[in-house]
């Protein structure tokens, strides 16, 4: 008798630390934030989020909602993924849902506005018909499933919708709480999540926030078009730099070290893959093979061509990486000329960059002087592209054109002399 009232005793505090252990995960309502650009990181984010929610059995999923938007692929996906989810969700709007956020935004079962928050702007860029018909099809859909205005959702993105009362033609929509409650768009406006769990009668024990990684966050930081535009930029200038500097110095692992966070937070976010980043540095190796050859060649225009095909193939959209690819080099011809002209005057940057001047002054003294050629005229033995070879009084002499590319066989005249170097003009 005695043994069984312990084996009793037992089994109740076994059940009780299951029920207790089992308890922890059992309704429990988590809230998992949708911040920043839409893209493959946010997807891959959200999937590892809601995944690991659901095998907790929730009660709810809450999606904490603060974006201008993305790429409308991903917010696709995204849309899909919270469609599929079998449990209550719920988007919060904390701040704002533009353009991608639109779409994720009433993807939801139940829609929730913070009292200062917005709701609207949804127009694509590029904004041709075909992307714009794709996208009015995904909200539309969305809209429609979820038992939304489907007018009202596409004007968001769609200029030449008009709806009397609510928006005028040739104008996006967009919705503060009021309104979107007013419109049906959002249920309910609120700040508190216990408030919003009450309004849809959802019980539940603990409210879990999940919070992104720090490799996310870095990672999406890094890919962002206007952080990339910037790494990309500092990765010219810091190649410009090193052009003229002996050795290997400050320029070299300047560009090395913005073109590893270029194609690093590209890689974790899933927009790059490794072939960007070989064709990048066999574009990078042709380049350099070009500027140890005299001229412009082939291995210069491949290398040129490779180097572009590298950076845009690692980044989000065809568009963004031309707009940054562009901007990256405007800014970096605009920085070399200005290095060009006045680096060489500046106490820093003289220190940097390879001085082209050997004064006498200053205790140069040229191996090999050759004033005695200038104001002579000779022929041109080769190509100068703008460096060659030139002839005069029958001795053999490395040049440079001063006024762009002469032909072989034809009349030069030397215009100046710096040290070794010879500078000569076609007649």
């Amino acid at each position: 008798m005695k043994n069984r009232k312990w084996l009793f005793c037992f089994l109740v505090i076994f059940l009780l630390i299951n029920s207790i252990s089992y308890s922890e995960n059992e309704g429990n309502v988590y809230v998992i934030p949708i911040k920043g650009e839409i893209n493959k990181a946010t997807y891959h984010f959200l999937k590892n989020a809601v995944d690991d929610a659901l095998s907790k059995n929730p009660k709810a999923i809450i999606f904490e909602i603060d974006t201008y938007g993305g790429l409308i692929n991903e917010a696709e996906k995204i849309k899909n993924l919270i469609m599929d989810i079998k449990v209550p969700t719920i988007s919060f709007v904390n701040n704002k849902a533009e353009s991608a956020g639109v779409l994720i935004t009433i993807s939801s079962q139940n829609v929730v506005m913070a009292k200062s928050s917005t709701i609207g702007s949804a127009e694509t860029i590029p904004n041709n018909e075909k992307t714009m018909s794709l996208w009015l099809s995904f909200l539309r859909d969305a809209a429609e499933i979820r038992g939304r205005d489907p007018q009202i959702i596409q004007a968001m993105a769609d200029r030449d919708i008009e709806i009397e009362g609510i928006i005028e033609g040739g104008k996006l929509l967009n919705l503060n709480s009021r309104e979107a409650k007013v419109h049906g768009i959002s249920d309910l406006i609120s700040d508190d999540y216990g408030e919003i769990l009450d309004y849809f009668n959802i019980k539940y024990s603990n409210i879990v926030e999940v919070e992104e990684g720090a490799e996310i966050k870095i990672a999406k930081f890094l890919s962002n078009p206007y952080i990339s535009t910037i790494l990309l930029t500092l990765g010219f200038i810091g190649m410009i730099i090193e052009i003229f500097t002996p050795g290997f110095g400050v320029g070299g692992t300047l560009s090395i070290i913005a073109f590893a966070l270029f194609f690093g937070g590209n890689m974790l976010v899933g927009n790059s893959e490794w072939t960007s980043i070989i064709l990048f540095v066999a574009g990078l190796i042709l380049l350099i093979i070009e500027v140890m050859v005299p001229g412009f060649g082939l291995p210069g225009i491949s290398g040129i061509i490779l180097v572009s095909i590298g950076i845009v193939f690692s980044m989000a959209s065809l568009s963004t990486a031309i707009l940054s690819l562009s901007v990256a080099l405007i800014i970096t011809v605009i920085i070399t000329i200005f290095l060009i002209k006045y680096g060489y005057k500046s106490p820093f940057l003289s220190k940097i960059i390879l001085s082209t001047e050997q004064k006498n002054e200053s205790g140069y003294t040229s191996a090999n002087p050759r004033e005695e050629y200038l104001g002579k005229e000779g022929i041109s033995a080769t190509e100068l592209r703008p460096s060659g070879i030139i002839e005069i009084d029958g001795q053999r002499i490395d040049a440079l054109s001063e006024g762009g590319y002469i032909e072989k066989n034809k009349k030069v005249k030397v215009v100046k002399v710096e040290g070794s170097k010879i500078f000569v003009r076609r007649l």
